[in-house]
């Protein structure tokens, strides 16, 4: 049985390169997006293994409406891979942040990444094997020597590491990690990044289908643990 894959944001970079990969692997892939039409541009390329389905991450109707167009197609969720994200604050410093971006980009990384667990919890329920991949960034990690880059973005990215930790104490059933793509060539990592986005998603493929079931709750990069 083909494992039934959703990846939110995944019309391009990183979210597209993985369900490119997880599609090549055999996988039932869902690429989202809060365009409809994008989204099923993008599943189109990729032949018969993958779908599309419009999704707002940061809308409570259009979550639900995604729940149920997916039940109704496939009857359960394998794997539910949380991609989308929004950098709004790429150079700006600390003290000249307006907590209104903190508040949009906490709603989308952390806020949005919630919701659609929260919503989908019933659908990996029925899932023999049931995977949540949170997409975050080494910026959040609290490990390290603190840099000034991108404060909300950084902020969110480490409370979206803690949500995993969360998500993992609450659905005992479910192996959920967190994963860091490493710095890549998308829209938002810019053409100076040194990885492609098919590099920064293979750990992404590695933790939907073939990561030991003991590895949870845990921050990945390059298929090892890292350092929260």
């Amino acid at each position: 049985m083909h494992p039934v894959i959703l990846i939110t944001g995944a019309t391009r970079g990183i979210g597209f390169a993985a369900a490119t990969q997880l599609a090549t692997r055999g996988a039932q892939v869902i690429i989202s997006s809060r365009d409809g039409d994008r989204a099923a541009a993008a599943a189109a390329q990729l032949g018969d293994h993958v779908s599309s389905v419009a999704l707002d991450i940061t809308d409570q109707a259009s979550v639900e409406a995604a729940v149920k167009q997916i039940e109704g197609q496939f009857g359960r969720l394998d794997v539910l891979a949380n991609n989308s994200a929004i950098l709004l604050d790429h150079y700006q410093s600390l003290l000249e942040l307006k907590p209104e971006v903190l508040l949009e980009t906490l709603n989308t990384n952390v806020v949005g990444t919630l919701r659609v667990s929260q919503a989908f919890a019933p659908l990996l329920a029925k899932s023999s094997a049931p995977r949540i991949v949170n997409v975050s960034s080494g910026a959040g990690q609290l490990d390290g020597v603190p840099q000034a880059w991108a404060p909300a973005y950084c902020i969110s990215k480490a409370a979206l590491n803690m949500l995993t930790q969360q998500l993992t104490a609450a659905l005992p059933d479910v192996i959920i990690n967190s994963m860091c793509p490493g710095w890549c060539r998308t829209e938002m990592g810019g053409s100076d990044a040194p990885r492609t986005p098919d590099e920064g998603a293979e750990t992404l493929t590695w933790l939907a289908l073939e990561s030991p079931h003991d590895l949870r709750g845990k921050f990945v990069k390059d298929l090892l643990v890292i350092p929260w």
